[in-house]
């Protein structure tokens, strides 16, 4: 079992599980398939803190102070 307190360590970015709404909301206007989106396995540490299953798309917020806010996806895969 990963420990929790990962998603607390101040160098791991937040990473949220989106519902099939929101993947839809954030790329009706964009010529790509999910597919196509970096990846993340399963079995990487965050990913099971979360919850997360093959086939989710998971958003990635970073904060940084020299780019602001940066937002990535990521498809979860065996």
């Amino acid at each position: 079992m990963v420990s929790e307190g990962i998603l607390v360590h101040e160098l791991v970015p937040k990473h949220v599980i989106l519902e099939n709404s929101e993947i839809k909301k954030i790329f009706k206007d964009l010529d790509f398939h999910q597919d196509q989106l970096p990846k993340i396995k399963v079995e990487d540490p965050i990913a099971k803190a979360i919850g997360a299953e093959v086939g989710n798309v998971l958003e990635i917020t970073r904060e940084s102070e020299t780019a602001g806010t940066f937002v990535t996806y990521r498809l979860v895969e065996p």
